[in-house]
């Protein structure tokens, strides 16, 4: 971003050499008017030169503007400083032009050269001021932009990790394993004529289809995302039948809280993938969410034998939330999976807390 603003300044500056030799043009063409012979070159160095001014100044207030950008809160007390610092910055190009005017064209100055510069000031003053407020409304715009198409990356690239996560959540659906694991479930319960427990398993099969299908959101909330988890350890719970032991503590206040579509059903399928599925006792998982401070923290455990290489499968959804996190909330959102005493794996999920509007996602 600063790589970005040092060159758009620098590209700014060297625009000024346009009205540079326009300046030096118009000295030149005054001299053809006049009737006067030859080439005045100290004149047209001044009548460049004076322009030229500004590009050693554009850095400075393009870097200042940068600092001080006119947004609230400070919108009313930053304004008050562009104007006096609008001032210095006609002061100094009247003094620059007084002193360049010293060393090309002495006799020309107005008397003393302060007498001079009091003289410019003020005959360069609301030129100047216009000119600075000029570039700082010229930084607003060009950073404005550029961070609208940044915005506008990160999106696709949020929309494209969507997709990715999505695209893992159905492989996760229909990956052979747990497929074949559902369907002889069912058939078992048909089998004993229990038609019940396989018609609820069926539909919770079917609606985690349809919503991993539907999903188009960036952000659910955690209640949406619970009833998502919720079908899928209904299914696990059948499967592992007195293997799977559950517990889900969410505080009713945080039901409304942004979470990334899919972020905690990674981590849940994660925790019985690696987890319970891998011992051969039973196994518990526990799903915490609450809110630390400002941010919402999400914990998945389990007391499996361990994270091992847990957070390296390439099917575990883990990478993939990573960089959705990362694109959308930068460094202020993290995701650690560490190792849980006595045994077991621990997934922590922090991120900045923020509240969903319920039917932008429920219902």
């Amino acid at each position: 971003m600063e790589r970005n603003a040092l060159r758009v300044s620098a590209w700014v500056s060297a625009a000024w050499l346009i009205p540079a030799v326009l300046g030096a043009v118009n000295e030149l063409a005054q001299r053809r008017l006049r009737g006067e012979p030859g080439i005045d070159v100290p004149a047209l160095l001044f009548g460049a030169g004076d322009w030229l001014i500004y590009a050693t100044l554009t850095p400075a207030v393009f870097a200042l503007s940068a600092r001080l950008p006119l947004v609230r809160p400070h919108l009313g007390r930053r304004l008050v400083v562009h104007l006096v610092v609008a001032l210095l910055f006609a002061a100094a190009w009247a003094a620059a032009g007084t002193m360049l005017k010293a060393a090309l064209l002495p006799r020309q100055l107005w008397g003393s050269p302060s007498d001079h510069f009091a003289i410019w000031l003020f005959i360069t003053l609301p030129f100047g001021v216009a000119v600075y407020l000029g570039l700082v409304g010229a930084e607003h715009g060009l950073r404005y932009f550029g961070q609208l198409r940044e915005r506008e990356l990160a999106m696709a690239r949020l929309a494209e990790q969507l997709a990715s996560a999505r695209l893992a959540a159905l492989e996760a659906r229909v990956h052979p394993h747990f497929l074949f694991n559902t369907l002889n479930t069912v058939t078992v319960l048909v089998r004993e004529r229990d038609s019940a427990r396989a018609s609820r398993i069926l539909e919770h099969f079917g609606d985690l289809l349809r919503r991993t299908l539907h999903q188009a959101e960036l952000e659910v909330t955690v209640s949406r995302e619970l009833d998502l988890v919720r079908g899928y350890l209904e299914i696990e719970r059948e499967r592992f039948s007195d293997r799977l032991r559950t517990r889900v503590e969410v505080e009713p206040e945080l039901l409304g809280a942004a979470l990334p579509a899919f972020a905690l059903q990674h981590l849940v399928e994660n925790a019985i993938r690696h987890g319970v599925a891998r011992s051969p006792d039973a196994g518990m998982v526990e799903v915490l969410v609450r809110k630390a401070g400002e941010m919402l923290e999400v914990t998945v455990a389990d007391d499996g034998p361990g994270p091992g290489d847990a957070d390296e499968q390439p099917d575990g959804g883990l990478a993939s939330t990573r960089e959705r996190l990362r694109a959308h909330y930068g460094d202020a959102a993290t995701l650690a999976v560490e190792p849980r005493e006595p045994r077991g794996t621990v997934a922590r999920l922090r991120m900045p807390y923020r509240e969903l509007e319920p039917d932008s996602t429920d219902g």
